[in-house]
């Protein structure tokens, strides 16, 4: 996906027009200049209006040209749009100035040139999404071989105007129209076992977010290879599992941190097919997994033809991810392990009673045995 740069000083724009599928024109320049230079001038915020030094302000911008002929303008052949931005250092003040103290003039630099990578475009469309909300990550690596369906409309920011599109299309178009001047990368064919030295190459951090068991595997392989940490956002019912693995910190760091144990490829290939979905179970945490959760993956096949995701848990994956990359990118401590984000734990005030504790315990061990867990796999604590 390829934005196109018109210059009105060498095309016409009735001639840019007859070439480019152009179907509407945004041209917000001088109200984007004004709140510029408002920011420019806090100490304003409080005082008169001083429509000379605001003038010169202008002055100074346009430098004798033009006002069309300032910034940049930017068509995006997939929506035909043709939008008038800012010039990069501008347009990058201007979206995140709202962010400032909040995040530091020296965090948000660093988020900025911080390299990610995201693979699977469902969860992890959302940390692409929040993360340019917030200004971060100019250089973006996305992965994703499949196209939008229906059914990802409950859980994806986007509408059904999409559907049949690229996942990774889909959510590079939406970056590049709020932030024209990011570099991403996209791998439509998703990654494998081909691509994904080539994919994970230079990276700060990569976001696991993928359904192949197998790719899982792989890129965490690989990340301890390279030093990459590894951050992985699993959607539970309303809530979230986030697991962090710091390769680059610790490279005896097991895969998934030893949740289902040593993972080599050859162990995978050598797990019955039948075995799969207790492996993925131990992966994503027996103890943490939500009870309905647990018992939809046993109904797959018999009441459900896929696992169910809602949307206030995609969403959030998209915050707790985007918080974590920030983190990494300046440095701050964020160890390895796993965390359990459970807004249902926080504002259900019945939810931490015995009763409830112990419902939600028969549940997980009913739905665990369903998956075909035995009685001496589940002695091990299983927490409510």
């Amino acid at each position: 996906m390829t934005p196109v740069r018109w210059d009105p000083r060498a095309m016409p724009i009735d001639d840019f027009k007859a070439g480019n599928n152009v179907f509407r024109i945004v041209d917000e320049y001088q109200a984007m200049l004004d709140e510029l230079y408002r920011i420019r001038h806090p100490h304003l915020r409080f005082a008169p209006p001083d429509p000379s030094a605001q003038a010169r302000f202008i002055d100074e911008h346009v430098a004798g040209r033009p006002l069309t002929e300032c910034g940049n303008w930017i068509h995006f052949p997939w929506s035909g749009l043709l939008i008038h931005y800012l010039p990069a250092a501008d347009h990058h003040a201007l979206r995140t100035a709202r962010n400032r103290l909040l995040i530091t003039d020296y965090e948000q630099q660093a988020l900025r040139d911080f390299h990610v990578g995201i693979a699977g475009l469902s969860v992890g469309s959302h940390a692409a999404l929040t993360l340019t909300m917030m200004g971060g990550a100019r250089q973006l690596r996305l992965a994703d071989p499949d196209r939008i369906s229906g059914s990802n409309l409950n859980r994806l920011r986007l509408d059904f105007s999409h559907v049949g599109t690229y996942k990774c299309d889909a959510v590079a178009g939406l970056i590049l129209q709020t932030d024209p001047y990011a570099q991403l990368d996209t791998y439509r064919d998703g990654v494998n076992a081909d691509n994904l030295a080539d994919f994970m190459q230079g990276l700060g951090v990569l976001v696991e977010c993928m359904d192949d068991l197998e790719m899982k595997v792989r890129a965490r392989l690989m990340a301890r290879q390279m030093g990459i940490p590894v951050l992985m956002a699993t959607d539970n019912g309303d809530g979230v599992i986030l697991d962090v693995e710091r390769y680059d910190l610790d490279p005896a760091t097991e895969p998934f941190n030893g949740a289902a144990g040593p993972m080599t490829i050859e162990r995978l290939h050598a797990c019955p097919p039948e075995e799969l979905p207790k492996l993925a179970t131990r992966i994503a945490g027996i103890d943490c997994v939500h009870p309905r959760m647990l018992r939809s993956v046993s109904l797959i096949g018999v009441e459900l033809y896929s696992w169910p995701q809602l949307g206030t848990a995609a969403t959030m994956t998209g915050v707790v991810l985007a918080y974590a990359i920030r983190r990494l990118a300046n440095r701050l401590p964020l160890p390895s392990g796993r965390t359990l984000i459970d807004p249902e734990a926080l504002l259900d005030p019945g939810y931490h009673e015995p009763a409830a504790r112990l419902e939600r315990r028969h549940l997980r061990l009913h739905a665990l045995r369903a998956l075909g867990f035995d009685e001496a796999e589940l002695a091990v604590e299983v927490r409510s």
